[in-house]
């Protein structure tokens, strides 16, 4: 499966920018099952600076700056990306969970350092014994790990409302389980930290979730949005990704563009200004099918 992928982000400020420098993370990452034939960044106003380079986790990450007066600052990435057929393993077949978890206490073998470190807190996510309490009963005794995965995702989708009016980036998620509402961004975090609570390795993904319209309606440009989800470490599978705001492991409508400890590792475009006054921002996204 082949798409083309538009992200548009857009920064309005009530007062002129001097200065600003930002940091972005919108190239498709090339994996297993995933690859990024093409990719082009374009800016209005044009930059002064640019630069690129990969962070720790592999992520491509482009840098830019701009050093003359703007009132409003857009940049438009442009991706090709083909997708193959994503192969999950049997729930049932996968260890048990505490064998798992038994994995990741010290010492941990050499070979499973790189999973390791996504078992820790991480700048947005704490364990907290809410979060256990919560995951505990995913996590029977015996049950495998992505049996016990899957059933936490199921829960979070059964009783969580997605309403994008309840929480905003920095709305903490001990919040977001006393409301039992939010985003995907708030449901990824609440699996990461509840599989973290019970001594396993999860990563946060961000990328793009292709969407059907209703049977006999038009697909409609531009109404495609950014999307999260979450990996579980597997071993002998290795990560699995499933999507909670969805209830179902990842398939050919997940691209992936970027992975880290939680959002603030991957967020798609940030940035410090000079000036500014107050600003709004603007997101489009279009995820564009064409076939195999």
């Amino acid at each position: 499966m082949n798409y083309r992928i538009t992200h548009r982000t857009t920064y309005s400020y009530s007062a002129s920018v001097a200065v600003s420098h930002h940091a972005a993370r919108l190239r498709p990452r090339d994996t297993e099952t995933q690859r990024c034939k093409e990719f082009t960044l374009s800016f209005d106003p044009e930059p002064d600076l640019f630069t690129e380079h990969q962070d720790s986790f592999g992520n491509q990450v482009s840098c830019f700056s701009i050093q003359k007066r703007h009132a409003r600052f857009e940049v438009i990435s442009r991706s090709l990306v083909t997708m193959s057929p994503v192969l999950q393993p049997d729930p049932a077949q996968t260890p048990a969970w505490e064998e798992v978890a038994a994995l990741f206490r010290d010492p941990v073998p050499i070979d499973l350092l790189d999973p390791c470190q996504f078992v820790f807190r991480s700048p947005l996510l704490v364990h907290e014994m809410p979060l256990r309490d919560f995951a505990l009963p995913s996590f029977k005794p015996g049950r495998p790990i992505l049996a016990a995965a899957a059933d936490l995702c199921a829960r979070i989708h059964r009783e969580f409302v997605f309403d994008p009016k309840a929480t905003t980036i920095s709305t903490p998620l001990a919040e977001v389980l006393e409301k039992k509402r939010g985003v995907c961004q708030d449901f990824a975090h609440l699996a990461i930290a509840s599989l973290r609570s019970m001594g396993l390795p999860a990563r946060y993904i961000s990328g793009y979730l292709r969407t059907h319209p209703p049977a006999g309606k038009p697909r409609l440009v531009g109404v495609d949005a950014s999307h999260a989800w979450v990996s579980c470490f597997v071993p002998r599978f290795g990560w699995v990704d499933f999507d909670p705001t969805n209830d179902c492991f990842t398939s050919l409508d997940h691209i992936t563009v970027a992975y880290g400890r939680d959002f603030s590792d991957v967020s798609p475009v940030r940035g410090i200004i000079t000036g500014g006054g107050h600003h709004t921002v603007g997101v489009g996204v279009d995820v564009e099918p064409l076939g195999a």
